[in-house]
């Protein structure tokens, strides 16, 4: 319990005392490896997760089975997917994937309803992920309505870096293909023309932005 609610004051500062205890007496740790599948589309969701360490890749699929990369979830952070899902009892329309091993905590779904009437801090952070989760779905729709591939790729690797913390992006040409909805001849010509005007330098099974 006390060491739940430790992890809740680093990452959920803005949790008032009382739902802190709430989720540490109701609420357990979970640990998850790079490449797990912790939310599937079709399925139904028991828990809410509250992200503390890691981080997981949100993806979209197409009719055909192809993936479409959404956002990605960090420390401090939670799927507002899950709120709904789990509230409405309805399924996940969204795959979730682990990119950095991950820790999370895990409050059963039982407790949503209650939680929205009767605490404020629990309330406004839902709020809060839906406005920040709108604005990355915002995002997503105008670089695909507006924008063309390449311009698609440079600010799908400026979110890379963003959500990293670094310029050096340890990612395949086909795992951003795959996010980018694209073929990984596409997205090789467009690194290497990206590399040609020293915009990027190309490593194997890496990228590092230089601009």
């Amino acid at each position: 319990m006390e060491d739940i609610k430790s992890k809740l004051e680093k990452y959920y500062p803005q949790f008032d005392e009382e739902l802190k205890d709430l989720i540490a007496a109701k609420g357990f740790v979970k640990t998850f490896k790079a490449g797990d599948i912790i939310m599937q589309n079709g399925q139904f969701l028991k828990n809410t997760m509250l992200i503390t360490k890691g981080m997981v890749k949100l993806l979209t699929e197409g009719e055909e089975g192809e993936e479409f990369f959404m956002y990605y979830l960090e420390p401090g952070q939670a799927c507002a997917l899950s709120f709904v899902c789990a509230t409405k009892n309805k399924r996940s329309d969204l795959d979730a994937i682990v990119t950095e091993d991950c820790e999370a905590i895990l409050l059963p779904i039982d407790y949503m309803d209650e939680l929205m009437v009767k605490n404020k801090s629990w309330y406004y952070f839902v709020l809060d992920t839906y406005r920040s989760r709108f604005r990355e779905l915002l995002d997503v729709i105008k670089s695909v309505a507006f924008h063309s591939m390449d311009e698609r790729l440079a600010y799908y690797l400026v979110k890379q870096k963003n959500a990293f913390g670094s310029s050096y992006i340890s990612i395949t040409h086909e795992q951003i293909a795959n996010d980018l909805n694209s073929s990984r001849v596409v997205i090789s010509r467009l690194l290497k023309q990206m590399e040609q005007k020293q915009k990027v330098k190309l490593h194997r099974n890496a990228i590092e932005l230089l601009a």
